[in-house]
């Protein structure tokens, strides 16, 4: 999902991002720069941000050959 695609679902559902970072227990500041693009969401809280929102995938979980 772009990030386009995922403020217009948001739009659509009624829902704010600060709303959806306190449901999730993530810190607001953190979800509006990984949602706007200026975090690249690498690594640490900013990568547990896009991989929860859809930007990302989840390439930590359990890979093995």
């Amino acid at each position: 999902m772009t990030r386009t695609q995922l403020k217009e679902k948001f739009l659509r559902e009624g829902l704010t991002f600060a709303q959806w970072a306190r449901e999730k227990g993530f810190d607001k500041n953190i979800v509006y720069l990984v949602v706007n693009g200026h975090c690249k969401a690498r690594y640490g809280k900013g990568h547990e941000v896009a991989v929860a929102l859809g930007l990302k995938p989840n390439h930590s979980q359990g890979q093995q050959p």
